[in-house]
């Protein structure tokens, strides 16, 4: 064979082969030869009209620069020189390309794993159980340890990481041997069936419903309510009313933590830039919605007027739980921070829950007191400006006790926040002005905001907001676990239900209407102000909260009680309906109402890149920046396109 490739090489006369039906080859023009075979050293022509100007591209990662239709092979070509994981290399095609051929399931999943990098950056699809598995991945900062065999018995992402299976056993052991302690100390009550150790159980799966809820996008307090919902009927626990006096102070702390981190999570700079709008779309909405849904309980369910005008003010709080974690998503997205929508409709959320726990404290003290009636009619003035007062006061002092270069500032800030609020309402219910505590709680977090915010603080990286942050993660599933333990199936009055439905619905669709209307002469246009009126409709953080309160008030009184259940109930099916619906328009309708920056505002660093975004995640954008901004970018790239 080396002999005859030797004597064709050495012959004057070289075959030619058409390379195209349109072209001979000149035999005074010199043209640049290519092989036709690769076990023949016989040489063809290359045909320049073919050729040139056109380029093909032989893989996605081409570099080829020339302007003109290309041809791409295969998707299923990996232009990369690997070796399978049986340990031999892969075969070569005759362009130098590798093909990845593979052999089992398990091979596919070690494929996955090797070339997860390279598949992302060419944008390769994947299975639906790799991509559902890898969604549930939080991003590691720094690489993981593991055992040498670690990723062969557990691959990656369809088992936990070394990290994540320590953690849980860090943390098992760690929950064990606590709980061993409080045996120890308490005894039957924190054994299997006592009241602690149900609470405890129902709030540790309540977190863990939480999560496995938060994968549908949806809010993870829905998974805690029905948890609660599911255990309590099911008979794994048993919330009665024995459990009174604990389930009440829970939930007053819980209280204070929404409270606290409303007033921290509102923006000082952009609440003064849109004070009017704010309490214009904010006020007067809440107003129609518990006036609308004060007259149908009272026409339809036949309650006193005082008891339906307390579920309307409950009823018409909204629940910055359900809304910040949509809007953090449209907002990663670029999805209306121009005209500063986020920050909007979270100070709306603020300004609500803050009204509807202060009216609903004046209520609970004119119901439950035995003052006189001109007690009675003053102690609504009274408590506002006492809670207010309060909150200045308290704030002021935080400002300058402890001074701001102790090395232990932080925390004894937290402290002081804290404990102020706790103060503010436990200490407000006893002197018999439940109103002045949450008004005092929000108005001391938001002065201390301003104040920390001046002596150096930055408003988007508070450590404040952080702590409370944390504490409201611990609180969260407590509190939604126990009220939807309140809830009995089998006790339901099926004609209450479906008239508390009904009221709920047309409150929310005149608040949208309402919405809408005041939203007139605001800056935003028809879509914005359906997607506002949209956003708003969630309920879920005070509704739990206050639900139940009036509950603990009236045990055995009959139709007090039956009163209160009927707000109980109606507070928990607002939950039910509003919340997972709310989360489903607001990102849905997002995309489409919504107008997309070109470039939006990327994460900020640190601890805000948590899976728990808070209102600190989302900036305001001035809009005559951003089209500045645009403007500027445009014609940057039309400078370049014209450069030679």
């Amino acid at each position: 064979m080396a002999a005859l490739d030797n004597n064709c090489t050495s012959s004057t006369v070289v075959p030619v082969r058409k390379t195209s039906v349109i072209w001979e080859p000149d035999a005074n023009v010199q043209v640049p030869v290519r092989k036709i075979s690769l076990k023949n050293a016989l040489q063809g022509f290359d045909n320049p009209t073919f050729e040139s100007p056109r380029s093909r591209k032989t893989s996605a990662a081409s570099s080829h620069e020339e302007v003109g239709p290309v041809r791409k092979k295969s998707c299923l070509q990996n232009s990369n020189y690997v070796t399978d994981a049986i340990g031999y290399d892969t075969s070569k095609c005759a362009n130098g390309n590798t093909r990845t051929k593979k052999l089992s399931t398990s091979e596919s999943i070690h494929s996955k794993t090797r070339f997860s990098d390279i598949a992302d950056e060419d944008g390769d699809d994947r299975s639906w159980w790799y991509t559902f598995c890898l969604k549930c991945r939080a991003k590691e900062s720094h690489p993981s340890w593991q055992p040498p065999l670690w990723s062969k018995i557990c691959p990656y992402p369809f088992c936990l990481t070394y990290r994540q299976f320590s953690r849980i056993i860090a943390l098992s052991l760690i929950g064990v041997l606590l709980w061993a302690v409080l045996y120890s100390i308490v005894g039957d009550t924190a054994a299997p069936g006592g009241h602690l150790f149900q609470l405890i159980l129902l709030a540790l799966c309540a977190h863990l419903g939480g999560v496995l809820m938060s994968l549908t996008t949806l809010p993870a307090l829905i998974g805690m309510l029905f948890t609660g919902i599911i255990f309590q009927n099911v008979g794994i626990v048993d919330i009665n009313e024995s459990f009174g006096e604990v389930t009440k102070e829970l939930r007053k702390i819980a209280l204070v933590i929404i409270l606290i981190r409303a007033g921290l999570d509102l923006d000082p700079l952009a609440l003064k830039r849109l004070k009017f709008i704010t309490i214009k779309v904010g006020l007067v909405p809440w107003i129609v919605e518990a006036g609308v849904i004060a007259l149908t309980t009272h026409f339809l369910l036949n309650l006193p007027w005082i008891w339906a005008l307390m579920l309307g003010v409950i009823i018409a709080a909204v629940s910055p739980a359900v809304v910040v974690p949509c809007l953090f998503r449209l907002r990663s997205k670029g999805y209306g921070v121009a005209k500063g929508i986020p920050t909007l409709i979270i100070a709306i959320a603020g300004i609500d829950d803050a009204t509807s726990v202060a009216m609903y404290g004046i209520m609970q003290s004119i119901m439950f007191s035995n003052d006189s009636l001109t007690m009675q009619i003053i102690q609504g003035p009274v408590s506002i400006v006492g809670g207010i007062g309060f909150g200045i006061l308290w704030g002021i002092i935080s400002n300058y006790a402890p001074e701001k270069f102790d090395p232990f500032v932080v925390p004894l800030r937290i402290l002081m926040l804290l404990v102020g609020g706790l103060v503010s309402v436990f200490g407000s219910e006893m002197i018999g002005y439940g109103g002045a505590g949450p008004l005092g709680c929000v108005t001391a977090a938001f002065v201390c905001l301003v104040c920390w915010t001046r002596g150096g603080w930055e408003i988007d990286d508070n450590p404040a907001a952080t702590a409370f942050e944390i504490f409201w993660m611990i609180f969260e599933p407590i509190l939604f676990s126990i009220t939807g333990a309140q809830i009995k199936i089998n006790e339901l009055d099926p004609n209450i239900v479906s008239i508390g439905a009904g009221c709920l619905i047309a409150g929310v669709i005149l608040r949208a209407l309402v919405t809408v209307l005041v939203g007139i002469g605001c800056g935003l246009n028809l879509k914005e102000k359906i997607f506002v009126a949209l956003s708003l409709m969630a309920k879920a953080t005070v509704q739990a909260a206050l639900g139940p309160v009036a509950l603990g008030f009236v045990l055995g009184q009959t139709p007090q009680q039956s009163y209160a259940e009927t707000v109980l109930m109606i507070c928990v099916l607002s939950i039910m309906i509003t919340a997972p619906t709310g989360a489903i328009l607001i990102t849905l309708s997002g995309p489409r109402l919504l107008t997309k920056t070109k470039s939006p505002t990327p994460i900020p660093e640190g601890w805000r890149r948590s899976h728990r975004p808070s209102i600190r995640d989302i900036s305001i954008i001035d809009e005559e920046e951003e089209r500045c901004n645009n403007v500027e970018s445009q014609n940057t790239v039309n400078i370049e396109k014209d450069s030679p």
